[in-house]
């Protein structure tokens, strides 16, 4: 026990670490002078439908990005890292400000929920990292190709996505 504050007799606690700051049940972390909330796969939906009702009501991006080659330090305390993530950006007009959503997605199970329902304007940004990533949208209603042919293997913006050589023949140029 510590000892008592001398003006009221009462014990005071000892000095403790503060409480990291949490939105919704995510961990937050600032970036860039920006707030990212650090929400798992389950809680995604969920969060940024109680965003929108409470004026985050614009999704303006929805991106993926591979971590394969980078050893990560940037999450939040509490969260582990993983090999891709989802980040959903979105923004209050009143608040005038964006907030950046972070999902961490295993390379076993790249399985992300859509959020066509809460924002229907995610549907092409969706489609595009499913696309690019491999990254799939549980309960989009149409995940298909959108910037590769349909008969395209692999997903070309994966670290480990092998690089072809396509010779480029520019205009004027002397051929070999």
């Amino acid at each position: 026990m510590s000892d008592p504050d001398p003006a009221t007799e009462e014990p005071v606690a000892p000095d403790s670490a503060p409480e990291p700051e949490m939105l919704h049940g995510a961990p937050v972390t600032y970036s860039r002078d920006q707030r990212v909330a650090h929400p798992n796969r389950e809680q995604l939906v969920p969060m940024v439908r109680t965003l929108r009702d409470e004026g985050w009501i614009m999704c303006l991006d929805v991106a993926g990005v591979d971590y394969l080659a980078h050893p990560r330090a940037d999450v939040a305390e509490g969260i582990a890292p993983e090999r891709f993530e989802v980040v959903v950006t979105l923004i209050s007009h009143h608040l005038r400000e964006r907030l950046r959503l972070r999902v961490q997605v295993p390379e076993s199970d790249p399985v992300v929920p859509t959020l066509f329902e809460v924002h229907p304007g995610t549907e092409a940004m969706e489609r595009e990292v499913f696309d690019l990533f491999g990254i799939s949208f549980d309960g989009h209603p149409d995940l298909s190709r959108i910037l590769m042919p349909e008969d395209w293997q692999g997903h070309p913006l994966r670290k480990d996505y092998a690089i072809g050589r396509i010779p480029v023949q520019f205009k004027d140029a002397p051929s070999r």
